[in-house]
């Protein structure tokens, strides 16, 4: 965490302890909406913080590049480690299953979007609606 704080520094930011129990709350998770991340603080033993903090936090976590975001509906975001962002999720309308694919499955969306509209897409933060395998089986 010391270089992290070292890096924040540099961008004017400071590591304060609600951030630091953001980041490792969100690490803990993998995805998790805010009210989770609440929570997971919460659990961590060292006190509540109150709703508007953890948003605030995962604000400036996501501002630094530390942090990011997906809408798997269309309520509330997930949030994950900015390392993470290495797949696209498929979600089931259906029965609500949440999945991952490799980003690799959207090369050739990504490379259409960018030839013609010159476009360049960014799917780390994609989520695609459609119906699971379970799902499709079932009329």
């Amino acid at each position: 965490m010391s270089d992290l704080g070292a890096r924040l520094r540099a961008r004017g930011k400071r590591l304060t302890t609600q951030r630091e129990r953001v980041l490792a709350a969100v690490g803990r998770l993998g995805h998790a909406t805010p009210d989770e991340i609440v929570e997971a603080v919460e659990a961590d033993g060292t006190g509540a913080l109150s709703v508007s903090t953890v948003y605030r936090s995962l604000d400036a976590l996501q501002e630094l590049g530390l942090v990011g975001h997906t809408h798997v509906d269309h309520r509330t975001p997930s949030y994950h480690l900015a390392e993470h962002a290495t797949h696209v999720h498929v979600v089931c309308r259906r029965c609500g299953a949440v999945g991952e694919a490799p980003l690799e499955v959207a090369d050739e969306l990504v490379a259409r979007l960018d030839d013609q509209l010159g476009f360049a897409a960014d799917v780390s933060h994609a989520a695609v609606h459609g119906l699971c395998r379970s799902c499709r089986e079932v009329p």
